[in-house]
């Protein structure tokens, strides 16, 4: 019987277990060649060192020197160097595309982030919670360390990031793109913003990409813009007889400045001294570890539990979209690696019923499942597991068993409901607020149109896209310069007509407006009025 040396078991544990940290390639081989050398030594109980093969004796141990000499198979244990401590280290060491290419696009992006001290400050400050996590799985799929940069420009390393053309996350998935890769998304959870799970479907679709085209860089084109885009930009060149490379093709405006702006960071990131940039330091050590919770918990709960702001609890877990967890799981919580193993014991004593708050409600005559989930921020198939209930039937005067948060809706404010509120919020220069309600039949065209604004700002404005569905009684913020909106009044949107004997002040008066809100409304307006001239008002009709 024999224990294993402290070494021995690190390489037990494999390099990438997060037991030892991040090496750069040549430490990694080092390593592992130690790892290899260290497999026969054996320590008894007594502390004695003995070899299951001769030929590998350690340079501590005692030997026969002129056995030694005689011996061209004597190899001593190589003690791998110390791992880098900066994670940027890591990845300049594993850069493997052409980075000498000089093009005139990879100059013109060079040019813009060597001007922006500020964004590598920003971006790698963000960085610090995933990064580590990002650069061991490209270094365990042994991908080049490029690819693990692609979130600086995808989402600045924003987890919340959200594009007009609906792609989330760090690694900015599509929709249908992140099903297809497994990444679930319903009304808990988005797995598209999930740090460990589309970090996987990210390499893993790469991977299939880079298989495919046999061109990393085409393969990243194809991430952008889709492989269907890339592959027909390809056969057009073929049948001209042109090259088939990604600066040889033509592309979409977006996808040939993509690859450019890859290179031109990872540029920066080789020598950062050339380009006048400093690169903050992140550090080579694991930043989080995956603690199974078993089943549904409030996550305020959880932050209470992990001793940790709320607002920290979900930039780690940004996938969840609600004040609770996902009912269906998934069933993991990523914690700060220093906190994990307390929050585990203490989730562990925590009774079950503990885990969510649950109020009593009566329905009342008219109620639904669908209002009385909206009411309390749950779902309808959640309320119908709790209570058991089959179809959609429910009965006034009888009671439901609902869970509610356990603290005010303010407190989660990385809720996917909480951020858009408070993106629709932010003010808009020389514009006024108006709160809107979706009523039935409602579109965004026909609400952009009423209030005189574009669809593309309405949309922006509320966090959305022109695709998504309105719901009725859907909250909806207007930035409009029509005069302020009444604490109860509704501002709508009229046409009016000028009649003779008509005047600004006139009109003004009659409309409960301003003459100078009349002149911000019609820019067009000439010094006099004719009748039969059209004016765009907006008035609260509730006056």
């Amino acid at each position: 019987m024999y224990d294993k040396t402290p070494t021995q078991d690190a390489c037990s544990k494999g390099l990438f277990g997060h037991s030892l940290k991040l090496l750069t390639p040549v430490a990694f081989a080092v390593a592992l060649s130690g790892c290899q050398s260290l497999s026969h030594v054996h320590t008894v109980e007594g502390g004695q060192q003995t070899t299951a093969d001769t030929s590998l004796i350690s340079d501590t141990q005692s030997a026969d020197p002129a056995a030694v000499a005689n011996s061209e198979e004597v190899a001593p244990v190589v003690v791998p160097d110390l791992p880098p401590e900066d994670l940027v280290t890591v990845i300049r060491e594993g850069l493997n595309l052409d980075l000498d290419a000089d093009n005139p696009r990879i100059r013109a992006e060079l040019r813009w982030y060597s001007r922006h001290q500020s964004y590598f400050n920003r971006v790698l400050k963000r960085s610090e919670p995933y990064l580590y996590y990002i650069v061991s799985e490209a270094q365990r799929r042994n991908i080049p360390m490029e690819i693990a940069l692609l979130p600086v420009i995808e989402s600045a390393f924003d987890p919340f990031a959200y594009s007009f053309a609906r792609a989330s996350g760090l690694w900015q998935f599509m929709p249908a793109t992140g099903r297809h890769y497994g990444l679930e998304q319903n009304w808990w959870y988005d797995g598209r913003r999930d740090v460990v799970a589309a970090t996987d479907a990210a390499y893993t679709y790469l991977e299939e990409l880079n298989k495919q085209f046999n061109d990393w860089e085409l393969a990243l084109a194809a991430y952008n813009s889709g492989r269907g885009t890339v592959a027909n930009a390809i056969k057009r060149n073929r049948k001209k007889g042109k090259p088939t490379d990604f600066w040889s093709l033509s592309l979409p405006r977006e996808t040939s400045a993509y690859v450019p702006k890859l290179l031109a960071i990872s540029k920066i990131v080789r020598n950062p001294e050339k380009y006048n940039i400093k690169l903050n330091t992140v550090p080579n050590e694991p930043y989080f570890k995956q603690v199974n919770i078993g089943q549904q918990i409030d996550l305020a709960r959880a932050a209470s539990l992990a001793e940790m702001k709320l607002d920290d609890l979900y930039r780690l877990n940004p996938a969840f979209n609600r004040w609770a967890t996902n009912p269906d799981g998934p069933h993991t919580l990523l914690i700060p690696i220093e906190k994990a193993d307390s929050f585990k014991e203490s989730l562990d004593a925590l009774p079950p019923e503990q885990r969510l708050k649950w109020q009593r409600y009566t329905i009342s005559s008219g109620d639904s499942l669908i209002l009385i989930a909206k009411r309390f921020s749950t779902s309808v198939d959640l309320i119908r597991d709790i209570n058991q209930i089959s179809g959609s039937r429910i009965v006034a005067g009888k009671t439901l068993l609902i869970p509610v948060p356990s603290k005010d809706s303010d407190n989660y404010s990385l809720t996917a409901e909480q951020r858009r509120l408070a993106k629709a919020s932010r003010p808009v220069k020389g514009h006024n607020k108006i709160d809107y309600v979706v009523k039935s039949g409602d579109s965004f065209w026909d609400i952009a149109r009423e209030y005189d604004v574009t669809v593309s700002k309405l949309t922006s404005w509320n966090s959305m896209t022109p695709r998504d569905t309105l719901r009725i009684g859907q909250k909806l913020v207007i930035w409009t310069t029509a005069a302020k909106q009444s604490s109860q009044g509704v501002v709508r949107k009229l046409t009016y007509r000028v009649r003779s004997g008509d005047n600004l002040s006139v009109i003004a008066y009659r409309y409960g407006v301003k003459v100078s809100d009349i002149r911000n409304w019609n820019n067009t307006l000439g010094k006099y009025l004719q009748p039969g001239d059209t004016l765009t008002l907006f008035v609260d009709v509730t006056r």
